[in-house]
Order: structure tokens, then sequence, then C-alpha cells
């Protein structure tokens, strides 16, 4: 372990002086410790596992149309763009529709899916559209709206040239 040299050097014995004590320290049996000590928490330790959401995508074979059509009054739309910015519309329609521009806010989005599904019920759509230049985190934010509100069933879809005028009509409906 460890070790106290008393040598006098080698010389003769002209002086009576102190001895010079040399201590050695043997550190091996301290890294044993320390690697035994590591070893011991990676294996003890529970890695954390990522929770990511689960998306239920249909499989190509079971692609089947939809037997009744959504009410208007049952569903809304969400289009997604640039600059955080989100509109939403009642119905499928964007040119008869009043366009909302709103916010990812409790205040925004999240109050008006939490009012929409209380008045329809469990019949509830949201259809999603994202245009080019919204950004990835808008659509995971708006996906994340859909699990707080519990919304089960919703839609993403192609991003249609009628919500292009359908955000421009919004625009102006919020100047």
């Amino acid at each position: 372990m460890s070790e106290i040299s008393t040598s006098d050097g080698g010389k003769g014995d002209k002086k009576v002086r102190a001895k010079k004590m040399s201590t050695k320290i043997d550190m091996t049996p301290m890294v044993d410790l320390g690697f035994l000590l590591i070893t011991f928490f990676i294996l003890t330790t529970t890695l954390s596992k990522p929770v990511v959401m689960e998306l239920g995508m249909p499989d190509k074979d079971d692609i089947k149309p939809e037997t009744q059509p959504i009410k208007e009054s049952e569903a809304i739309t969400v289009l997604l763009d640039k600059d955080n910015k989100i509109y939403w519309y009642q119905g499928a329609d964007p040119k008869t529709a009043e366009v909302i521009r709103t916010d990812y806010s409790p205040k925004g989005i999240r109050r008006t899916l939490l009012q929409k599904k209380a008045e329809v019920g469990e019949k509830f759509v949201v259809l999603i559209s994202a245009t080019d230049e919204s950004s990835y985190k808008n659509m995971v934010d708006i996906l994340d709206e859909m699990a707080i509100t519990d919304n089960r069933r919703y839609a993403i879809v192609d991003f249609a040239p009628a919500y292009k005028a359908a955000i421009k009509k919004g625009e102006t409906a919020a100047k």
C-alpha cells in the first residue's frame, strides 16, 4: 500500500543529521476502487428512454376511403405559416369561411381546440396543413396541442393553393 523509505543516501557517518523520510504512496488500489465504483454505477443506472408521441399511420394496403363524409360543423382547418403564425377556420372551404389568426399560447389555438371539441363532441376533426415557410417546430407544437387537448381525430394534409388565399384573408382580417 504505502511505504516509508529511511535510507540515508549512502553517505558515511560524518555528521549526524535527521534522516530524510521519503513517502511513496502506491495508488493502484485507489485506481482499482475508482474503476469498481464507475462500473457499479454504470451497471446499476437505468437509462432514460426517449419519450415520443405515437402516430398511428395506416398501412398502404389498409387505406380505405371514409364511408361517411365529415360535416363542416364538425371540422376545423389549422394552417401553419412562417414566423409562428397560425390560422384556423371552421369547415373545409376557405373561400366561404371566416379565417382567424391566432398563436400557440394557451389562450390561442388551445382554447379554440377545447371550445370546438366541447361544442362538437367526439366527432370533432382537425385538418392540419403547413406552408413551406413554416418550421418543423410549428408542426411539433400543433401535434403537442392535439395531445394536450386530447384530440384523437386529426389529419395532416398537403398544402393546397386555396389555403394560400385563406392565409391572405386571415392577414387582412387581423389588421
